[in-house]
This record gives structure tokens, sequence and C-alpha cells, in this order.
């Protein structure tokens, strides 16, 4: 894991470039909103909340099946707040995320050690979380909240 991971930007226009992953992944387009840009793509925010949210809902889907658990099909929403800064810049100042299992909670064997664990397996959501505030709820198929969920200190 000691390789580093790279992506290359290309410019296309104004404010719209193309993202490549390299080999066997496709290319992705990503463009401002505007006024500065047209929206062709997912802005850098909306990769920011794609990145913490699939990693946690990947953490999440890696803790039950290490526990031998069926949670359902997960479904997450991220959403990011942006204020300015005292110098007047705009700013992430936190992001929310929600997970909901596919499942009722009652269902979900060993639910309290799924729980307390995964989100310590989010490389992405644990890093981002050193500068930028991240709330993370767990929900059931009926909407209720998952107890116990406990950050991990870093």
């Amino acid at each position: 894991m000691n390789e580093p991971v790279r992506v290359t930007l290309t410019q296309a226009q104004d404010h719209r470039f193309t993202v490549d992953f390299g080999a066997h992944l496709p290319v992705l387009v990503t463009d401002e909103e505007p006024p500065l840009g047209t929206g062709a793509g997912p802005g850098p925010l909306h990769l920011l909340l794609a990145a913490v949210a699939g990693c946690l809902s990947s953490s999440l889907l890696f803790a039950l099946r290490k526990h031998h658990a069926e949670g359902g099909v997960i479904r997450t929403e991220a959403s990011g707040r942006v204020g300015r800064s005292p110098r007047g810049r705009l700013r992430v100042e936190a992001i929310e995320v929600t997970l909901r299992l596919g499942v009722p909670a009652a269902r979900v064997e060993h639910l309290d050690r799924i729980v307390a664990q995964f989100e310590d397996f989010c490389t992405v959501g644990q890093s981002v979380r050193r500068g930028i505030p991240v709330t993370v709820r767990l929900c059931d198929s009926t909407g209720a909240e998952v107890p116990g969920l406990v950050t991990p200190p870093d």
C-alpha cells in the first residue's frame, strides 16, 4: 500500500476537467457549477462527499461481512456545509453522512460490534475528519437510528 494513488486532470474547457484514474477505469468529467462552470459533471465538493460516503459504505459492508451479518442493500447520503473562512474564502465546514441498512436493525447479528468498529476501517473518512468535522449516523430500513456509533480516536 506504499504505492501512491494517482489521478490526472486535464482541463477541457474553462472549469471543466477530465479525470483519468488510470488503467481499466473510465474517465470522469468534472465541472464547477455556474457561474464558474456549466455543471457538466460533479464538482470538487461532490467528489469529496462521494469519497467520504463511499469509503464509509464500504467500511460498513466490510464490517458486516467480517461478522457474517446481512445488512441488505446499503444506501448512503452525504451532505456538505460550505461557509466562509475568516478571510472570506469558501471552505467545507462540515460533512454529514447517513448510512441506511436495507433491513431492520433487529435482523443484523453482532450489530453492536459492527457499529463500534466500522468507521475505523474508513481510510478516507478518518483522514478527512482530521480537518473537517464529519458526523455519521447509521439507520436501519425502518429509518430508526442505530445507537452506539462511536467515532474511534485516530
